[in-house]
């Protein structure tokens, strides 16, 4: 058996881990493709490292552009590695254009598609992602899905239960396998960090970065937040480059200037390892991210989403996750809550038990 699998950013890489160990150990003949739709080392290649991911065997360089730029040139560049490889299935990941690229060429060529994560909704179709979601569950012939309400999401959609299995969160898997390592880290001491003591930021959707507006909202909260703690902001290029692009470098130390009173430190993204070091030590996360919201349900960090929806329900439900929207006062009020409030304990999910990769390479086999 062949099995081909697709990433393409770094949250791919952690869903695609414990698959690929699984199905290796099962003598399963695997190749990796890269993408590249992360093309900055540290947003990609330095995840690899930390994972334990072999070199992959075909990377695609497809790099940066519209969506239909990035999702046009991965299929382009995609298809004759599908037609070389023949494989008997290809697992493709998350929500991302890498996606819906592959699963689109796979069903193109008749080849059987597998979509880890599948039936995640946040019912808003502003969001590429969701546009995403929801066209490669379509196109998919194996559906694992990470949460119970997941597979509701499906069947109304049409989709036949037999083709749905609920695994759990591959995600998680990893979170597992790597918290030693991630406890053992230095970040702290590199930054000059005191765990419990200091709020962690990330910022990259396009309705949060794009809109000046916005995002000055958010950075005059967050402001407000690092009068009571250090604000560490690991910033996505894509942010970086919009706040320059918006004139709002007085409202962040783009120097790094980690412990200042009142300032957000923006520094470039950290490893895989590192970061979970912060997210599991920070006394708050506030984020746009998805897997972010899951990472922290299982470290009982609170976390604040700065969405107005999220497709991982299960974390709001859990009690560790609070949607507050982009307005500036509610972002404001939340994070004080938390700051001052007892850390809540761990939850998990059903199935968040660190087997999901080994229960996808089971149905994977045999099928």
């Amino acid at each position: 058996m062949k099995v081909l699998h697709v990433a393409g950013a770094r949250p791919n890489f952690m869903k695609v881990a414990p698959v690929l160990r699984a199905l290796d150990a099962r003598g399963v003949d695997n190749v990796l493709v890269h993408t590249g739709q992360h093309y900055d080392r540290t947003m990609s290649d330095a995840f690899f490292d930390d994972l334990g991911l072999p070199v992959p065997d075909v990377h695609l360089e497809v790099g940066s552009g519209t969506h239909a730029q990035q999702t046009a040139r991965i299929m382009e560049r995609i298809e004759p590695v599908l037609e070389n490889e023949r494989p008997d299935l290809t697992v493709v990941v998350g929500d991302v254009n890498s996606t819906i690229a592959a699963a689109l060429v796979c069903a193109k060529l008749g080849l059987p598609v597998a979509h880890v994560e599948a039936g995640l909704r946040s019912f808003d179709r502003s969001m590429p992602e969701e546009i995403n979601r929801i066209l490669t569950d379509q196109l998919s012939d194996l559906l694992f899905t990470t949460s119970p309400e997941a597979e509701g999401n499906l069947v109304h959609e049409g989709i036949d239960r037999e083709r749905i299995h609920f695994v759990g969160n591959p995600m998680i898997d990893s979170l597992d396998r790597h918290l030693p390592k991630a406890r053992a880290s230095t970040v702290l001491e590199r930054l000059g960090l005191t765990a419990d003591a200091f709020a962690l930021v990330t910022l990259h959707r396009p309705s949060n970065v794009d809109e000046p507006e916005t995002l000055r909202g958010i950075l005059e909260a967050l402001r407000d937040v690092a009068s009571e703690v250090p604000v560490l902001f690991p910033a996505h290029p894509r942010t970086v480059k919009m706040m320059r692009a918006h004139d709002l470098d007085a409202l962040v130390d783009v120097d790094g200037g980690v412990g200042k009173p009142g300032a957000i430190a923006v520094v470039e993204p950290v490893g895989y390892v590192d970061f979970l070091r912060l997210m599991a030590d920070a006394r708050g996360v506030l984020t746009d991210s998805g897997g972010i919201q899951e990472e922290t349900t299982i470290l009982g960090t609170p976390c604040i989403t700065i969405r107005w929806n999220t497709e991982r329900p299960i974390t709001v439900e859990m009690g560790t996750n609070r949607l507050v929207g982009t307005d500036p006062a509610a972002i404001r009020s939340a994070a004080l809550e938390v700051l001052r409030a007892q850390r809540p304990e761990p939850k998990r999910p059903p199935l968040w038990d660190g087997k999901a990769g080994e229960r996808i390479a089971e149905v994977i086999v045999s099928r």
